[in-house]
């Protein structure tokens, strides 16, 4: 037996055979018998298990010519992996040297151990391995410890289990290829001197085939990066190109390729973290390479053993999640598709558990509080009755359902903190009332609070038509309050003798003081800030909060946001409500549009256009506002009023366009979307909305919810701007449904929760690997461990790693959105 392998002998074999293809090349004798003859010979002083190995290797290869290309590929791989950590173990004297043990292992990353301890929390710059240069570098990625590297997850893997040879290659497939580079160029377009282009040709052992990289940006224009970038990828040097094919008039490519050299000319060594794996790619930024990150992910992993558990173990083998510490080696260095899955299901829990977690011990938190109004009478009360008798309709049962946990609530002297959640015309402002009448009856006040002056001047105009029956004051406040009438509004609110104000943002200035607050609601809440909604509370003591909102949010959405409310739905319709009739029109078929608002005008109906602009913009074809009133009023429509309303109108001019639609003054009103909400005209029956592509479908629907509010039937138009399939099939979902909450679901999975809402309105968190669309089923489960968890203990002491990790991750928003 050989005292020590020829390394580089087995390494530029197994290098060349991947080069060619995987075709068992012959040299002097075939590739499978050089590598089965290598193997049969095992180092002299191996353990048993090693042993094992080359034996196993020596009986792999010979039956390497009858395996297919991927098994080929997958023992040249593993090989080649094996054979780089041997090496690295391996001393000069033909034995493991002192202070390394080989560590060759199936699991997440084969690495050599170092007897150095590394810290969780060590600065990245004083980590051997990185350095203080790399760790610099590092500091623009905000990677400070060991423990951001550790948490920074790929954002993409290139799978070289999919590796392709280039005569195989197929458009529509997602592959990689790996091939020599023949030619290399890096060039500014000379149409667009910001554009600039990488181009390879590539080369395997079946043909070639030419990728590019576009870059754009006056930076990239610079020679001298351009040269660099060129030098990147050498002519000789063996590349990794992974990416969607494609076909243009050149043939196939790869669209937006993925780059990693595997080695340069005269240079066989392949390190076996860029081998034969699912190769991470990371989020980058100017000045740090993809090869510093991954050289110091792989240097922190030493640290896993010294990272924590925080999930109870009897959690973890209840929910059959991975140990953290495999979880984190799997999700930078998996081996396969497989343990890249389970390692990311473990960190999406993690993610989903905490956040879930955190709204839970914030609502224990919120039931230690006590506040002293406690809102309870027989029977809902007399109040509530008269104003029973004053509906000329009967409520739905969705609608008492509400109530009744809402007065339950009332009663309690933990203070409310419910959300309804209703579909256009579901009837929440009668929910809303009847929790005011509650208030009022009990001796204290209430505030109802709207984002746009619109609605909160439709909730007042609706109130003050049932209030002045009942007997009761209200009173409107808005930024466009007379001074007079302002003083005299804080006046009657301080005594007491006010029992109900409406308002805006108004609502919550220092000059605004109640006497006996009890109840806030909030509307269309989700457009207010946390800071903002938490001052109208501060107006009382611990008041019972209501928060209504008309857009309907998809259970995963609503526990990501308001996974610390009682969420009520209101999920039906008062009875006589007719379906509106939702049709998509090409931009070519406006006069068929036009036509029926012509018959309905003639009934003496009304109609709504909405276009998304309110002046012309250069840079995007869309008609505006402004322009299409004019022409509408001028050319197509010359005979009827036509109305304008948007944004930029003073408060007055909105208020007057309003009246004189409300009133049949103007028998079409163009308009943006700021009468989403707060428009009430049960007299139109026709909204035909321009470059409805351009809306989102919660939005969209929010805006037909405009028509169809009398016993009249309505319909809505949609002028689409795109033809694109993407475009027809989000219209297609209004077209067929009716159901807020199925539109809000599938809007969620077209666009993405963070543009259906809003992140930053919304307080939607920032998820590393989490996906609302996707990984439902994980959240789901989630919140049914965090809530198995505030059970056994509230605190949170007796799982005291739990309860740190809890506030390590959440100390930003426990101390801000979630705690606030």
């Amino acid at each position: 037996m050989i005292e020590a392998p020829d390394w580089e002998r087995l390494k530029k074999a197994l290098a060349v055979e991947a080069k060619h293809g995987f075709t068992n090349i012959v040299g002097k004798q075939p590739f499978s018998q050089f590598l089965q003859d290598q193997f049969s010979q095992p180092p002299a002083d191996l353990a048993p298990a090693e042993r094992c190995q080359w034996q196993k290797f020596e009986q792999e290869f010979a039956s390497y010519p009858d395996l297919s290309f991927a098994l080929r590929q997958q023992l040249v791989t593993q090989a080649r992996q094996y054979i780089h950590s041997c090496q690295q173990a391996w001393g000069a004297g033909g034995k493991p040297s002192c202070g390394q043990q080989s560590k060759i292992e199936l699991g997440a990353i084969s690495m050599v151990e170092s007897t150095e301890s590394v810290s969780i929390d060590q600065p990245l710059v004083k980590l051997k391995g990185v350095g203080f240069r790399n760790g610099r570098l590092l500091e623009l990625l905000d990677l400070l410890t060991v423990r951001d590297l550790l948490f920074y997850y790929p954002r993409d893997y290139i799978n070289y289990a999919r590796q392709v040879p280039i005569n195989e290659l197929q458009p529509g497939e997602t592959v990689t290829i790996v091939g020599e580079v023949k030619r290399v160029s890096c060039f500014s377009s000379p149409r667009n001197k910001k554009l600039t282009i990488l181009d390879l040709l590539m080369k395997d052992s079946t043909g070639q085939i030419k990728v590019s990289r576009f870059f754009a940006g006056n930076y990239f224009s610079n020679k001298s990066w351009q040269e660099k970038t060129k030098r990147s990828y050498p002519v000789g040097a063996l590349v990794a190109a992974s990416g969607l094919v494609k076909k243009n008039k050149y043939g196939l490519t790869l669209d937006k390729p993925e780059l990693e050299v595997l080695e340069e000319e005269n240079n066989n060594a392949i390190e076996s973290l860029n081998v034969g794996r699912l190769l991470p790619v990371y989020a980058l930024t100017e000045g740090v390479t993809a090869a510093v990150v991954r050289r110091a992910v792989m240097t922190a992993l030493l640290a896993t053993k010294n990272l924590e558990e925080t999930l109870p173990e009897p959690l973890r083998k209840q929910y059959d999640l991975l140990e953290l510490k495999e979880a984190i080696a799997s999700i930078h260095f998996p081996d396969d598709e497989d343990v890249l899955r389970t390692a990311r299901r473990r960190l999406i829990f993690d993610e989903f558990f905490y956040l879930q977690l955190g709204f839970l011990q914030r609502r224990y938190q919120q039931k230690q509080d006590r506040t002293g109004i406690k809102i309870k009478s027989p029977d809902k009360g007399k109040l509530i009755e008269k104003f029973y008798k004053l509906l000329p309709f009967q409520l739905t049962d969705a609608q008492n359902r509400v109530i009744d946990e809402i007065l339950n609530d009332l009663k309690s002297t933990t203070p409310m903190n419910r959300l309804v959640q209703g579909d256009v015309g579901a009837g929440k402002t009668v929910v809303a009332v009847i929790a005011i009448l509650a208030a009022i009856q009990a001796g204290y006040q209430a505030a109802l609070m709207a984002p746009t002056q619109v609605l909160a001047e439709q909730h007042y105009r609706k109130l003050l038509g049932w209030f002045n029956l009942l007997k009761l004051p209200v009173e409107l406040l808005t930024g466009s309050t007379k001074t007079a009438k302002g003083r005299e509004i804080h006046a009657r609110l301080e005594t007491g003798e006010l029992p109900l104000l409406v308002g805006t943002h108004a609502l919550i200035q220092d000059t605004v003081n109640f006497h006996r607050l009890g109840l806030v609601v909030i509307d269309e809440q989700h457009r207010f800030g946390v800071g903002q909604r938490a001052l109208l509370q501060q107006k009382g003591d611990a008041p019972h909060v209501l928060t209504m909102t008309a857009t309907p949010i998809p259970r995963t959405m609503a526990l990501t946001i308001h996974g610390d409310l009682d969420v009520s739905q209101i999920d039906s319709l008062p009875p006589g409500r007719k379906p509106i009739q939702t049709t998509t029109l090409s931009s070519r078929q406006r006069q068929k549009a036009y036509n029926l608002m012509r018959q309905e005008i003639a009934q003496c109906r009304q109609v709504y256009i909405v276009l998304p602009l309110v002046e012309e913009s250069e840079k995007l074809d869309l008609r505006s506002a402004v322009e299409e009133h004019k022409r509408l009023s001028k050319t197509v429509f010359p005979e009827y009023q036509v109305g304008l309303l948007h944004g930029r109108m003073s408060s007055a001019e909105k208020e007057e366009a309003i009246n004189n639609f409300r009133d049949n003054k103007t028998q079409i009103i163009v308009s943006t979307t700021v009468l989403e909400v707060g428009v009430d005209v049960p007299n139109a029956t026709v909204m035909m909305i321009e470059n409805a592509e351009r809306f989102g479908l919660s939005q969209l629907h929010q805006l037909r919810g405009r028509v169809g509010r009398g016993d009249r039937k309505s319909y809505c138009l949609l002028i689409g701007g795109s033809q694109t399939a993407d475009a027809r099939q989000r219209l297609n979902v209004l077209e067929q449904s009716q159901d807020g909450f199925f539109i809000a679901e599938m809007d969620m999975r077209l666009r993405g929760p963070g543009e259906v809402l809003g992140t930053r309105q919304s307080g939607l968190p920032d998820f590393a690997l989490a996906s609302l669309v996707e990984d439902e089923d994980v959240l789901i489960l989630a919140r049914d461990a965090a809530e198995k968890t505030i059970l056994q203990d509230e605190t949170l002491n007796s799982f005291p790693l739990l309860k740190a990790e809890l506030e390590r991750r959440y100390q930003r928003i426990m101390g801000g959105t979630m705690m606030t």
